[in-house]
């Protein structure tokens, strides 16, 4: 995730990001500005036909296409906010979990208290790499007898954490060092972690739908190559500049869209769970100990 002032307006203005839509679209728009200056070019000089253009259709298709970018440019946004509140709940719930444990748990076993520490960090880096369909075990803590090939060969790697997490508290009750009210809500705090972790999942697994996606790509496109020939007669020459920027503004929209819908990638507005995850193993590291 990229972090700027947004109150800096000729920065913004000005620079260009590896990942900005000007630069990702610039081989179309030079294609499209090709494209316009060789109609008007072949039309008016070369042939030179009597052509009268109308920009009436197009301001019409115009207006359709942005309320659809509208509708897609939200419900992206929506994916996006999502998931940065189910990884705010991460924040939230492991904190809970950790002052929970820290209270409950013998305080002079420190392996024990690392253990717990170890799985429950863990259990977020883990959790940041599956929905990335990675597994990166150099970013994990270790405990002794911690086994890294045991969890990295899971499918489910943070389920994993989670169940061992689980069977640890478990086997602290069995032997007496928690009580019954205290496993509940134990419990309950883990719960509320896979829930989350479930809920991300969703997100991920569940794109915007296949039709939709392509009939607005498609609607741009037909759009953007018919555009000369509804600018030609008023702009002439300069509708090269003009479809240009109009096609600009309607796909870095559909980009922008494409890339928040998923945020848990690497992507520049995608979601900083790399840091969070690192925020969330300091936090617990202060509440419980290393």
């Amino acid at each position: 995730m990229v972090n700027y002032n947004p109150k800096d307006w000729v920065k913004l203005i000005l620079q260009f990001h590896k990942n900005d839509t000007m630069r990702m679209l610039l081989p179309a728009m030079l294609v499209l500005g090709a494209f316009t200056g060789l109609a008007e070019f072949l039309i008016k000089d070369v042939f030179e036909v009597d052509y009268k253009s109308s920009p009436i259709v197009h301001s019409l298709l115009g207006f359709v296409i942005s309320l659809l970018l509208v509708f897609r440019t939200n419900t992206g946004y929506d994916r996006w906010w999502e998931g940065r509140k189910l990884w705010g709940g991460f924040v939230n719930s492991s904190r809970n979990l950790c002052i929970k444990l820290n209270a409950f748990l013998p305080v002079d076993d420190s392996a024990l208290r690392r253990k717990m520490r170890v799985l429950l960090s863990n259990y977020f880096f883990a959790a940041k790499s599956h929905l990335r369909n990675q597994t990166n075990e150099d970013e994990w803590d270790t405990y002794e007898g911690f086994d890294a090939e045991e969890f990295a060969t899971k499918v489910h790697t943070p389920n994993a954490f989670a169940a061992q997490l689980m069977i640890e508290i478990n086997e602290q009750y069995r032997r007496g060092h928690l009580t019954d009210p205290q496993l509940l809500v134990l419990t309950e705090e883990l719960r509320n972690i896979t829930d989350n972790m479930g809920a991300c999942e969703r997100i991920r697994n569940t794109p915007i739908p296949y039709s939709y996606n392509m009939f607005l790509k498609k609607v741009i496109f037909i759009y953007s190559i018919t555009l000369p020939f509804g600018l030609l007669t008023d702009f002439g020459y300069w509708s090269v500049l003009c479809s240009m920027f109009i096609f600009y503004a309607f796909a870095s929209l559909e980009l922008l869209a494409e890339e928040i819908e998923d945020p848990f990638g690497t992507d520049a507005n995608d979601l900083p769970t790399d840091d969070l995850a690192k925020k969330i193993r300091e936090n617990l590291k202060e509440i419980i100990g290393e």
